[in-house]
């Protein structure tokens, strides 16, 4: 009779401790937050298809910066429940927060599905194609955030980029003009919305930026090798030089910087000058086409005939469809007595113009372009 009565008295206090999701969010509140934890993995040993739970575990991990369990937390909720409220959003919010924006994208494209509307969702899915290098659908979800939230100034710079990088050049200079109209000392702006320009075909309103990004911060990485090169492309040479060589001054080893010089010196016909730079240059990085081009040029002058063949062929790797290495290739076998092979190199350039010329000429056709889509 007494150890029954023992079990009866005992009954309530036992049951009072064992695990339960009330108890586990009175934890949370509490701020013990590895208590909670246990709590909720001790309920879901004996409710093992509870996916609030598994959800609400989640949170808690996710609170810990355990984002990683907490994504697996957040996954099991959604192989029981798929329809779990927040769900998806909080998957990807995890593995965003993880570092791993491939694979946030998916739940938050699903979270955006089911709510469109919702601003934390957008905005993380376009930062996430950021991370993950899909700059092309970055700069959709961006830029709907961005209008959502005009005044956000980092929205603004990763659509700006992204932009950039996508080679969407208009929405590129909008949202660059509007970062300058914030801060008109930006030098990196000014450096961006000269890449814009440059990409629109406006290319002295390009060198303009770059000047003035110069005058902000004349040690800003890089400025002087972007109005180097903007000179360069317009075949002003001696301004293209100067701008190199103020690069050098501050970066003795920049591989762009030396690979360009190299090219200016070889077109103002000092080849002396130009071959130390361009063997710098490849010593730095290995994959400036325009260096080992310009060092087969070199070297075919030079008669030194087996190196020319190494550097051009490795030009050629680089870009395969360019007219200019297979020319100097054709002109490098007719030096070396091999008509053969230059016939075919030259065959290439005659390919390679022609299909130039097809391709503008379908950029010019008639037929009627496929309407904007929102």
């Amino acid at each position: 009779m007494l150890g029954l009565l023992a079990v009866l008295v005992l009954s309530p206090a036992a049951r009072a401790q064992a695990p339960s999701p009330s108890r586990a969010m009175a934890l949370e509140g509490q701020g013990d937050l590895p208590s909670a934890e246990q709590e909720w993995r001790l309920w879901l040993q004996n409710n093992p298809k509870d996916a609030g739970a598994f959800a609400s575990l989640g949170v808690v991990l996710s609170k810990e910066q355990k984002y990683r369990e907490a994504a697996a937390a957040y996954r099991k909720a959604i192989e029981i429940d798929p329809k779990l409220p927040g769900i998806h959003l909080n998957l990807g919010l995890a593995e965003f927060k993880r570092g791993d924006f491939h694979a946030a994208i998916d739940p938050l494209r699903a979270a955006v599905a089911e709510s469109p509307k919702n601003q934390q969702a957008r905005t993380l899915l376009g930062l996430s194609y950021y991370g993950a290098g899909r700059f092309e659908e970055a700069s959709k979800h961006l830029k709907l955030a961005s209008t959502a939230d005009p005044s956000n100034p980092q929205l603004h710079n990763v659509l700006a980029q992204s932009c950039l990088t996508a080679k969407k050049f208009d929405c590129a200079l909008q949202e660059f003009s509007w970062i300058l109209k914030q801060n008109s000392d930006s030098a990196s702006a000014h450096m961006f919305l000269g890449q814009a320009l440059d990409g629109l075909k406006r290319t002295q309103e390009a060198i303009a930026e770059f000047e003035l990004a110069a005058k902000a911060d004349p040690h800003a990485p890089n400025v002087y090798f972007g109005l180097g090169f903007l000179y360069w492309k317009l075949g002003q040479y001696d301004d293209a030089a100067r701008a190199l060589e103020s690069e050098l001054s501050q970066d003795p080893d920049n591989p762009q910087a030396l690979a360009y010089l190299g090219d200016v010196e070889l077109k103002r016909n000092n080849p002396e000058k130009a071959l130390p730079l361009l063997t710098k240059a490849i010593q730095q990085r290995q994959d400036i086409r325009i260096a080992y081009l310009d060092l087969g040029t070199i070297h075919t002058d030079q008669e030194r005939y087996q190196d020319a063949l190494v550097a051009l062929r490795q030009a050629e790797k680089l870009d395969p469809d360019r007219i200019d290495v297979h020319y100097r290739l054709g002109r490098l076998y007719q030096a070396m007595g091999k008509p053969e092979e230059s016939r075919k190199e030259f065959a290439k350039v005659h390919a390679l113009q022609k299909k130039a010329e097809e391709d503008v000429a379908s950029k010019m056709s008639g037929a009627n372009p496929s309407p904007p889509r929102e």
